[in-house]
């Protein structure tokens, strides 16, 4: 299914707030709320992919049924969009920062308990939510990732050469001296273009992504903060031993034109939250790796129905999103 028609959707993310935390002695991390924060309303995180920001989720807040029902929460993940550590010197920081980060950023706003979408890296993190503070995660809906480092089982299942791809953006963001005039190149911003929305991804889109992503990673420290979430996701620790502590209900939703992660490692690793009461992998046809962008109708259905049914009592309308999309569950 086509891509929800956008408008003004730059000016539309103008309103990102910044929330200053304690974690690492000092963060300023960037996130997006659809409104009043509203205690009688479920809370949605979504945490973004690899080198995007809460831009990724324009069609979720531009979905009044969303909007209505839930509070959306996008958060940047530290080296993303606005968020920054803010001790002098200090440079490195890790996927399990990121979520104590989230976790902080829920207590900045006063969530007590929340559901989490992440895509791909925000995948992960989302797990990692909900293993460094299960009594705030209602349930986890990982999209397009893995639970894996970047191993050769991963490969061998058909998912990207990580390593080489990223290795070769550690080595291209590196440098002894400052570098104030970089900026990422078109080469780099097409690449993240095509593995995530697709290579017939639309030009204003295009368009769009090239802008935020070299303002973004803008001058020096945008080289540094490109470079050190480049040592993420390359060097990153896999979770498999972990997911059996993964206590909440689990919705994973996959496209099958993914061309980083892989439906077949998806199948595998669904397995591993054994101990959710109720863990599903999805299948979305045609669904890129950014897949609440390629496939907002199929991925917004899933997750209203998904948290309708594990919120507790609390009352929203699921009947206007309820129509067939073609969807597997496996």
């Amino acid at each position: 299914m086509a891509d929800r028609k956008l408008s003004n959707t730059a000016a539309n993310f103008t309103m990102t707030k910044i929330a200053r935390l304690p974690h690492l002695g000092g963060i300023e991390a960037g996130y997006r709320i659809s409104g009043p924060y509203k205690q009688n309303k479920p809370t949605l995180i979504l945490i973004n992919s690899f080198t995007t920001a809460v831009e990724l989720y324009a069609s979720q807040f531009e979905n009044p049924k969303l909007t209505e029902s839930f509070n959306l929460l996008a958060i940047e993940p530290l080296g993303h969009g606005k968020s920054r550590l803010q001790t002098s010197g200090r440079e490195t920081f890790t996927y399990w920062d990121s979520a104590i980060m989230a976790i902080q950023v829920m207590d900045h706003i006063g969530v007590k308990k929340a559901f989490a979408l992440g895509t791909s890296q925000g995948g992960w993190i989302v797990a990692r939510m909900a293993l460094v503070a299960p009594e705030r995660i209602a349930g986890i809906i990982p999209l397009g990732t893995s639970m894996d480092y970047e191993s050769e089982r991963t490969r061998t299942l058909g998912c990207w050469n990580g390593p080489d791809l990223v290795g070769s953006l550690v080595k291209d963001t590196t440098s002894k001296t400052p570098t104030d005039s970089f900026e990422p190149s078109n080469e780099y911003c097409d690449f993240i273009v095509d593995i995530g929305f697709g290579k017939d991804c639309p030009a204003d889109k295009r368009t769009l992504w090239h802008g935020l992503v070299k303002k973004n990673y803008a001058g020096d420290a945008g080289r540094r903060r490109l470079r050190e979430a480049a040592v993420n996701l390359q060097q990153r620790d896999g979770l498999h031993a972990r997911l059996t502590n993964v206590t909440c209900p689990v919705l994973w939703l996959h496209g099958d034109a993914d061309v980083v992660y892989s439906v077949d490692n998806a199948k595998e690793e669904i397995k591993l939250f054994d101990n959710s009461p109720d863990a599903k992998l999805l299948v979305v046809p045609g669904g890129h790796h950014f897949l609440s962008s390629t496939h907002p109708n199929e991925v917004d259905t899933a997750v209203f129905e998904f948290i309708n049914k594990h919120s507790q009592g609390m009352k929203t309308d699921a009947r206007a999103l309820r129509e067939a999309v073609g969807m597997v569950e496996m």
